[in-house]
């Protein structure tokens, strides 16, 4: 013979209210009574905006270990570095570093922006000229045209940032500061 026939509705009804509120009342309790977690507050001392190119990832790695950047800055990769700002290859080239910007700024509290350009560099030879590399004082002359158009619209953005700018040279590895004109 079934039991639940012999029992009434009032009494099953609730045995299994108490059996599916009991599970919930301790687990209420436990978290009531535990410290909410918090997140943690990270702090990144730069933002660096380089090149896609993979000629430069070693060097670079080691120009801001020589900073004392290392394990220390959040990394943003695009075709042209200084020249994506404009919009190159497309639009969504420069939204995306200002997103990338906001965010470090607002999760890392970054203090400074450091933009590496370098020698050689195709995205500049598809925008500009295909034999931009071979007149050396053209290329930087145009290379710190774009970077000092980037530290403009950066400190028009974020007059507390501190930006800084280089340019790496093919062979030697060499980071040449750049001055902004301004």
């Amino acid at each position: 013979m079934n039991r639940n026939i012999n029992q009434c509705l009032c009494c099953s009804s609730r045995r299994h209210f108490l059996r599916s509120f009991l599970p919930a009342a301790v687990a209420f309790t436990v978290l009531q009574s535990a410290t909410p977690a918090k997140a943690t507050v990270n702090q990144s001392q730069a933002l660096v905006l380089s090149c896609i190119d993979f000629r430069f990832l070693t060097a670079e790695q080691s120009f801001l270990k020589n900073k004392n950047l290392t394990d220390k800055y959040d990394l943003t990769a695009l075709a042209g570095a200084s020249l994506a700002l404009t919009g190159f290859p497309h639009k969504s080239d420069a939204e995306a570093f200002w997103d990338q910007l906001d965010i470090s700024y607002k999760l890392h509290h970054i203090n400074t922006v450091i933009i590496i350009d370098h020698q050689d560099c195709g995205a500049y030879a598809m925008m500009i000229d295909p034999n931009l590399s071979k007149d050396p004082q053209r290329e930087l002359q145009i290379h710190t045209d774009y970077l000092s158009r980037a530290y403009s619209s950066i400190r028009d953005r974020y007059p507390d940032l501190k930006v800084e700018l280089y340019f790496a040279t093919l062979n030697q590895g060499e980071f040449s500061q750049i001055l902004p004109k301004l």
